[in-house]
């Protein structure tokens, strides 16, 4: 008689899980926990079950299926694209933590769908993940990254060295390199001035450093990044990204953009650069930079084509075009840096320097602490 084999759960899914729900998320008896997350990643969408409810909690599954999202974006008419989730909200609204799983069946889904319905889209979800991400202490959230076979191939591996990657990048001494982030951040103070130059960069812009954040796995896992909020109309200056950037499937490449009082006042890309344009004219935020943010994570090392973790890079800085996080900005700005758009894109700085305050921070990709 044929029987199925199973193979055991991976014994890195089980802490990451437990990692993610006790540390991340710090789940509490009685609360409500969306766990969301694709068929990619079955295994670690129980584990994270397993370990909200032995905490006492109440988990919720949000389980996509591949191959929704490009149906939806291709057949949806203007009534279905442009309604509400009420369903999504009230579920969001009465939760306290949320847990994104970032996995990918096929990373180009969506590149041939319609651009402009998921610019519309987006504009009509936006208020579930604003609250999401900008809603603490009511509403804790985690993005998560897990080892599936697309990402794998996105960042030329096999599936084997990828979840070698991801596990070691999350699976780490997060106290440890906490306090050497925390020593970083204590060079920002309120309107820091900072210079970006370098191969690729002159850019100046003040930030709100003071209200800058070290991710030490907490908002995302894994976590190892600062970021900040600039001083909306400050940046001046110019800035060609390396890496290419991947955005609802379509890929992006040799971005350039300038600035002048914030705003961009001109963009360049060599692939799909009507895209870029048209991101970055969503409304009326989308054409500022709502976060810059500074790679510190030393076990990601490799550009994978996954932002969760580029952005983590030692020796590289990303700025998010669109929406300031609201713990990133002063109150009397908070509502006023809103925007459905948060595109991360990021640069390599180990030819360039980073300058705060007229002292040189991080040369060569290399910390002068």
């Amino acid at each position: 008689m044929y029987q199925e084999f199973k193979m055991p759960l991976d014994l890195r899914t089980q802490k990451l899980a437990k990692l993610v729900v006790n540390y991340s998320v710090f789940v509490k008896p009685g609360e409500n926990v969306v766990i969301s997350g694709s068929t990619e990643a079955q295994d670690f969408i129980l584990a994270l079950y397993k370990e909200v409810l032995l905490a006492g909690a109440h988990p919720i599954l949000r389980v996509n299926i591949p191959g929704t999202n490009e149906f939806f974006f291709k057949h949806a008419n203007k009534e279905q694209v442009e309604k509400f989730p009420e369903y999504f909200n009230y579920l969001v609204k009465n939760s306290q933590k949320y847990i994104g799983i970032l996995t990918e069946s096929n990373t180009r889904e969506l590149t041939n769908c319609n651009p402009k319905k998921m610019t519309a889209r987006a504009k009509v979800t936006h208020p579930i993940s604003e609250y999401i991400c900008n809603s603490k202490p009511k509403m804790h959230r985690c993005s998560v990254g897990f080892p599936c076979q697309s990402l794998a191939q996105e960042a030329d591996m096999s599936l084997q060295e990828y979840e070698a990657f991801v596990f070691g990048a999350c699976l780490q001494d997060w106290k440890t390199l906490g306090k050497k982030m925390d020593k970083i951040k204590s060079r920002f103070r309120k309107n820091s001035q900072v210079h970006l130059i370098g191969e690729g960069i002159d850019l100046k812009m003040q930030v709100h450093g003071h209200l800058a954040v070290a991710d030490k796995g907490e908002e995302n896992m894994p976590g190892g990044e600062i970021f900040m909020a600039p001083v909306k109309e400050s940046l001046e200056g110019w800035v060609k990204f390396d890496y290419p950037s991947i955005r609802d499937g379509k890929e992006v490449t040799d971005i350039f953009i300038k600035f002048s009082k914030g705003k961009v006042i001109e963009a360049k890309a060599g692939k799909n650069q009507d895209f870029l344009k048209e991101m970055l004219a969503t409304d009326e935020n989308s054409s500022y930079v709502g976060e810059l943010g500074i790679g510190c994570n030393p076990k990601i090392t490799k550009f994978t084509n996954e932002l969760l973790f580029d952005e983590k890079i030692g020796g590289t800085i990303h700025l998010a075009f669109g929406a300031a996080y609201k713990e990133n900005t002063p109150e009397e700005e908070q509502g006023k840096r809103n925007s459905a758009v948060h595109w991360d894109i990021v640069k390599d700085m180990k030819k360039a320097k980073i300058i705060v305050d007229n002292k040189v921070l991080q040369e060569n990709g290399v910390w002068k602490l």
